[in-house]
């Protein structure tokens, strides 16, 4: 809050009416529609003023990030660094998974709940409050000729979602006193509203690729363009993070891209501390050692829903891990093929960890238990009798150690926007798995629980609509048509255990031969996956979520306590 000002008491302070107050500043407009390209960007300037952030924005010591690829994962270890080094640290990256709330990280904390809505309704009433009565003049000053008649409300609007999220981390950020914030961009970089900061200490920009090409270009050079427009001190390429600096340790985040990242994280923090004067660590040469802090941040750190491996918290099975989640919201060619790669490794890897695991289920205690009650009940002076009895026990305990073994099953669960091309991600994965020779058992679609127009929270919702699976329908094509285009594939594809999976919850998959079935709804395809393991207790599923970061943020509310 502003010195001496208290939040009204009157102000809303439920968390669900925020979230209501926040849904109305989403737009309707397509992303596609050009107008969005800078669309009224100076108006961020006005709201600043409103807001009496101007002072506030050019005190804070900003690292600034945009990229296709990588920048929340080079802004989490940056941010991570940072906070190791000592520093307080405020860190806003987009979207959120499960709660807004999620953006706005102190310390490597999502902001409290508490303070949230304190900042939120001081930042929103100034808004709406300031917004209005200059709507007011306008209309006024038209009326008396100030203004020719084509002026109208929409000249000062209430800032839209990004917009005001943005402007919503600045206000936290300043009246909590962070020595660093970390802003992620939200889109492009030269009309993105984290692009209103005129004095970042240090700018990043992480793996380029082709994404949201209908507003930022069709070619690697456009994009490359808008990416640059964040773009205020002098630039240098950074390498990759050499693997040995981390003393035999390993990056908080899985996947071998993150090197990539974590690169351009050590960088920005050396020049971050080199430019703010905190010259003892500054100065140490980075290209043979790290300081301690830097590879315990690197370590340490998280960023749920990339590379995430979740088991389901709610299945009631008799082992733990008979239903794995493997969460990334991969959503380009390039993301996707990453992807891929981060999950065969990471299921083959389970694969020979559980072979070095003797496998033995509840059914096998038992058998074993009643074995060895024979054995105790042959009379003993029956030396023979004993010995055959012993005999048989280590033959059946040796036939069942080996019948017991789990059979390993990986289920695709996908969906993306509609603006994204499905002729390039599901081949991409397919062909990057079975390079790997991951093959996926089945694949199943379902739309996503959030919506478009709503700021979701962690609680379920209390019934899901009824959704148009055409979009789904359409994915499911493209997945089977990349199915029987791959021949070779199919063999490789035959199931080595008896299969009792059943598709009669879904569309558009009526036999349990199919490989591919569409759900009306996410947590339909959660409960099949659930029945699957409870039903067919040698079989492990691994599932990889993928497509949409909206998509990993539904799954995860659903399978977390």
């Amino acid at each position: 809050m502003a010195d001496g000002e208290k939040e009204s008491p009157d102000a809303p302070t439920s968390y669900d009416e925020a979230m209501e107050a926040l849904s109305s500043l989403i737009t309707k407009r397509s992303r596609g529609n050009n107008s969005n390209k800078g669309n009224q960007f100076d108006l961020l300037f006005h709201y600043l003023k409103i807001l009496e952030l101007e002072d506030a924005l050019d005190d804070l010591k900003i690292v600034h990030v945009a990229g296709t690829k990588g920048k929340g994962s080079t802004c989490t270890f940056t941010e991570s660094i940072l906070r190791n080094c000592g520093f307080r640290t405020g860190l806003f990256t987009s979207p959120h998974l499960i709660d807004v709330r999620e953006r706005f990280r102190l310390d490597g904390v999502d902001i409290s709940q508490e303070k949230f809505l304190a900042y939120f309704w001081w930042c929103f009433n100034r808004l709406k409050t300031t917004c209005f009565t200059l709507i007011l003049y306008h209309i006024h000053a038209a009326e008396f000729g100030r203004y020719g008649q084509e002026r109208t409300t929409e000249d000062v609007p209430m800032p839209p979602l990004f917009r005001f999220l943005t402007l919503l981390a600045f206000k936290i950020f300043s009246a909590e006193q962070v020595d660093v914030a970390i802003l992620e961009v939200g889109l492009g970089g030269r009309f993105d509203a984290t692009n209103v900061v005129q004095k970042p200490v240090v700018c990043g920009i992480a793996s380029l690729g082709y994404d949201h090409m209908e507003i930022l270009g069709d070619t690697l050079g456009k994009i490359a363009g808008e990416k640059a427009g964040i773009l205020k001190v002098d630039l240098q390429v950074v390498p990759p993070l050499d693997v040995n600096l981390l003393n035999g340790q390993k990056l908080g985040l899985e996947g071998e891209h993150q090197y990539v990242n974590a690169g351009l994280a050590i960088a920005l923090s050396f020049t971050w501390l080199k430019r703010t004067g905190h010259l003892e660590l500054a100065n140490q040469d980075h290209t043979d050692s790290l300081p301690e802090q830097f590879i315990k941040g690197l370590t340490a750190a998280s960023f749920q829903g990339r590379a995430q491996i979740v088991p389901d918290q709610y299945v009631d099975s008799e082992k733990d891990g008979d239903l794995v989640f493997y969460l990334d919201g991969a959503h380009s060619p390039e993301s996707m093929e990453i992807c891929a790669k981060w999950f065969s490794g990471a299921v083959k890897g389970e694969h020979q960890s559980d072979k070095a695991k003797p496998q033995v289920s509840s059914s096998t205690h038992q058998l074993k238990k009643n074995i060895m009650q024979v054995s105790i009940n042959v009379h003993p002076f029956n030396q023979c009798a004993l010995h055959e009895s012993k005999l048989l026990s280590e033959i059946l305990l040796a036939t069942l150690k080996s019948s017991s073994s789990l059979a390993f099953m990986q289920i695709l669960l996908f969906n993306c926007m509609t603006v994204r091309d499905p002729e390039l991600l599901l081949p991409q994965l397919m062909k990057t798995c079975a390079s790997q020779d991951v093959y996926f058992k089945k694949a199943l679609f379902a739309p996503n629980m959030s919506v478009y127009h709503k700021v979701g929270t962690h609680a379920l919702p209390s019934a899901v609509p009824e959704a148009d699976l055409s979009w789904q329908l359409t994915l499911q094509r493209v997945w089977d048509n990349t199915m029987q285009k791959d021949k070779g594939r199919e063999a490789k594809q035959v199931n080595h255990v008896a299969e009792e999976m059943k598709d009669d919850t879904g569309k558009g998959g009526g036999s349990h031969e199919s490989s591919s079935v569409v759900f009306p709804s996410l947590p339909l395809a959660i409960k099949w996956l659930r029945d699957t393991v409870r039903q067919n207790q040698s079989v492990r599923l691994q599932v990889l979520v993928t497509g949409s970061l909206h998509l990993v943020g539904d799954v995860l509310k659903l399978i977390r306590k």
